[in-house]
């Protein structure tokens, strides 16, 4: 078969996603703490943006125009709805054959407004938001910062300690191998053969001989427990302390025979097989009980108390608050506000852009030129990430109103599209929106994603949340007979007794997702 050579014709849609847009859907999908490191990475980059304490009139696509509703007309001048389908490369039968490609510009070119010239006051391009000061009270990422970690901690304990050089410096390297639980997951050989290599025999075990030094040096230190290699040493340690204390609340062979269940296979205690656990270590049910019930009582995990609180630490984006003042139906009203701390409140320097305006046509102007526009679309798309973030907040509070006056169990069932049809957005716009953002309420704080739920069928022929029915099996566990927990299938006939369909498998599934365990490992002992 021969191929000929020939011209041919054919139309087909492109949508070139320009900077502009790019970075407008960039900064949509960042956390609140990604954004406050990106606005530090452009005022050090870009010399024509400045933070400001002053309030900035805003652009006419802000928050003015957010309770306008939107038509389906305008999902062609949505930028996220456009540009949604194309990142997500939308199959040829949603696009009815088109050819949808995202083709950005090989040089930025951020003169996206269409006008080259300066406006006449430049602060006109500041937003809303402002960063924290430093006359501000002091910040929780400050606080964060000062919390000791758990090697911090291990090195000042082990200042105290009269120790040579070599005996020292491996101390030191164990606690810098420990994770963040507090244990040594690497066996000593192995950090022997990193260091010395694999071919320096003599050398390795000298250096597991250091190490076994330093591992017992490490493991006297607190908190009790630190430096084991797995559970059962973990425990072991802590219940050797126990033994070496004069503890008059602690019976001396309820702590051997806890040692002795802890040199048996884990998951016998895991299961509480307290039949095995008897002929293992030769003691009555009355005693193993009795040590199962103080090994619960130990520490599993050493280094948890010293983990990062940066890592856990939560700003809310958005606020809600109860109003005093309630509707005509007597239905409490809330407001809906965005959080001012997370907002930074940007502006182009008025001297250098007035600077440059001066002096048009000079050398290197097109490329300061360029700079301009770029700070002046960061600006603009920040406050557009902002406005929608509003926009699908106050959406979002609107239909789960009842969540916010009587908890968990009244949420309604709501999914993304609920959302995007009406605020004519895109599904995947609202995704991006939702995902590490977070709501302060009245009930707590949560993640924008926590409000969304599928739904579940009920015998009057509506839908119950899956957020609702989770509640209803924690509060049922909360509320059940220690001594006979109620499984998975009982739980399945209450919800069916309130009249949700629920089966098994789905009971089974939520359970986990809340993080309780099966009826046999919440038996009481």
């Amino acid at each position: 078969m021969l191929l000929k050579p020939g011209l041919s014709l054919r139309v087909s849609q492109h949508l070139a996603l320009t900077p502009q847009l790019q970075q407008s859907i960039w900064l949509l999908q960042l956390s609140t703490l990604e954004l406050s490191q990106e606005v530090e990475h452009m005022l050090d980059d870009n010399p024509f943006l400045e933070r400001t304490a002053e309030e900035a009139e805003r652009e006419e696509f802000g928050l003015a125009q957010s309770d306008v509703p939107a038509q389906r007309d305008d999902y062609a001048d949505d930028a996220y709805a456009s540009t949604a389908s194309t990142s997500e490369k939308s199959s040829s039968s949603e696009t009815d054959g088109s050819e949808v490609t995202a083709a950005a510009d090989a040089a930025p070119d951020w003169e996206g407004d269409g006008s080259s010239d300066l406006a006449p006051d430049d602060s006109e391009w500041g937003g809303e938001a402002r960063a924290r000061s430093g006359d501000d009270d002091t910040e929780a990422q400050d606080l964060a910062h000062g919390h000791e970690s758990l090697t911090d901690f291990l090195h000042r304990q082990a200042l105290s300690l009269r120790l040579g050089d070599v005996d020292r410096a491996a101390l030191r390297f164990m606690i810098e191998s420990l994770n963040e639980h507090g244990y040594l997951e690497d066996p000593l050989e192995e950090l022997a053969a990193g260091l010395a290599g694999p071919d320096a025999l003599e050398e390795q075990e000298e250096l597991v001989h250091h190490f076994t030094v330093a591992l017992r040096l490490l493991q006297s230190l607190e908190p009790v427990g630190v430096g084991a290699r797995n559970l059962a040493e973990c425990l072991t340690l802590q219940l050797q302390h126990l033994a070496q204390l004069d503890d008059e609340q602690t019976d001396a062979a309820t702590v051997q025979t806890a040692l002795r269940i802890c040199e048996q296979p884990m998951d016998l205690l895991a299961r509480r097989d307290v039949r095995r656990l008897m002929q293992a270590c030769g003691a009555s049910d009355e005693r193993i009980r009795a040590s199962m019930a103080l090994i619960a009582r130990l520490e599993p995990r050493p280094g948890r108390r010293f983990a990062d609180v940066e890592r856990n630490l939560i700003v809310p984006d958005v606020l809600v608050r109860k109003m005093a003042r309630s509707s005509g139906d007597g239905q409490p009203q809330f407001s809906v506000q965005l959080n001012p701390d997370v907002m930074p409140r940007l502006r182009v320097h008025d001297i250098y852009a007035n600077a440059l305006r001066g002096h048009k046509g000079s050398e290197g102007h097109a490329g300061l030129q360029q700079r301009l526009q770029e700070a002046r679309w960061f600006i603009k798309n920040i406050q557009q990430r902002f406005d929608t973030i509003l926009r699908v907040s106050q959406a979002i509070v609107q239909r789960q109103k009842n969540f916010f006056t009587h908890g968990e169990l009244a949420m309604r069932p709501l999914v993304l599209r609920d959302i995007a049809d009406e605020l004519g957005l895109h599904e995947s716009t609202i995704s991006r929106v939702t995902t590490a953002k977070y709501m302060s309420t009245p009930m707590g704080t949560y993640e924008l994603k926590y409000f969304f739920g599928s739904g579940l069928g009920t015998e009057t022929g509506g839908n119950a949340s899956s957020t609702a029915v989770r509640a209803l099996i924690k509060q049922f566990v909360a509320a059940e007979n220690p001594l006979k927990p109620l499984s998975d299938s009982q739980l399945a006939d209450m919800l069916k007794e309130q009249g949700i369909e629920c089966a098994r498998r789905t009971v089974a599934k939520y359970r986990d997702v809340l993080k309780i365990a099966p009826a046999n490992l919440r038996k009481s002992l």
